[in-house]
């Protein structure tokens, strides 16, 4: 089939090499305009068009997928499929009505799970075991569409949002060339979305980031893993904030005399740094100062010189 791609990120880089190895024809891609990075906030082209540049497919880039000019050319390359990966914009309905086939969009969750911007992130933080990928006809609702095809992945109790997304990133690859073959040949018909187990998903927010330390300990844990690598969690240290890296639950071996540990309370060791919550005390990893570079929490708290009965606060 001819197939105009629709991406943005990294992670829709492996669907992107996917069916340029596939049996499809990849004609086109559409992703986001180039946008503002690094140190000097200069211009730069996303994943998906550097890739596509590099192997010589067209790449459309409008500033809204409604722009009559994109439009024009989506039905003049006149694609039978358009699979979509992140693209991160809305499509029109004059858009869904081009390629004879539809926009198909390969989904991080098992739909009707997960519904929204960051299936990944609310899958680990909600303390889901199981999670994967699901491929669905793209229609005007918010992931409503009927589904197509799916895959499981298990959640791996130290998975971080970036690293389960890699996962499903390589494995939903294959999943969404699978489902253009099965829609290329007949063989493969979308089911609708059952009407129970709906959850929706929406973009994690610097806020939702913030760590509370007088939640359990596993949920805490969760949360810092389900925010890494963004937005990355974070709490407060003398009024300044402290970017956290994923932290460990500690056994009561750890802790010096066996005891607990207020919740927010820091106790530091000559190897770690413990902080008490609304269960266990969690051990520190890797932290980020405000203004310097992570590190490890033990060196942290030597060049901070941490008193004792000083703390992590939620404010």
């Amino acid at each position: 089939m001819r197939v105009v791609f629709a991406g943005t990120p990294e992670v829709a880089v492996p669907s992107l090499e996917a069916l340029l190895d596939s049996d499809h024809e990849v004609v086109a891609v559409v992703t986001r305009p180039d946008a503002p990075a690094g140190r000097g906030r200069r211009l730069h082209p996303s994943p998906i068009k550097a890739r596509a540049q590099a192997v010589g497919v067209e790449v459309l880039t409008p500033t809204t997928p409604s722009d009559p000019e994109f439009l024009t050319r989506l039905r003049e390359i006149a694609p039978d499929v358009c699979p979509v990966v992140a693209y991160g914009a809305l499509l029109p309905p004059a858009a869904l009505e081009v390629p004879t086939h539809g926009w198909v969009n390969l989904h991080f969750s098992l739909l009707p799970a997960w519904r929204g911007a960051a299936p990944v992130q609310h899958a680990i933080i909600h303390g889901d075991e199981v999670t994967g990928a699901s491929t669905f006809q793209i229609e005007r609702g918010l992931d409503t569409g009927p589904v197509y095809g799916v895959m499981t992945e298990q959640i791996r109790p130290t998975d971080t949002a970036g690293d389960l997304l890699a996962r499903l990133a390589e494995g939903g690859a294959g999943l969404l060339v699978r489902t253009l073959d099965g829609i290329a040949d007949g063989s493969l018909r979308p089911v609708p979305q059952s009407a129970d187990g709906v959850s929706i998903a929406p973009k994690i927010t610097v806020d939702d980031a913030r760590v509370t330390w007088s939640q359990p300990a596993t949920a805490i844990d969760r949360r810092v893993r389900g925010c890494t690598p963004a937005p990355g969690a974070w709490t407060t240290f003398r009024g300044e904030r402290l970017k956290l890296g994923p932290i460990t639950v500690a056994t009561p071996e750890e802790i010096p005399g066996h005891g607990t540990i207020p919740a927010g309370s820091l106790l530091v060791t000559k190897k770690a740094v413990f902080v008490g919550t609304g269960t266990m005390p969690v051990r520190l990893g890797l932290v980020r100062p405000h203004g310097k570079k992570e590190m490890a929490a033990a060196d942290w708290a030597r060049g901070a010189r941490i008193e004792q009965g000083e703390g992590l606060t939620d404010d």
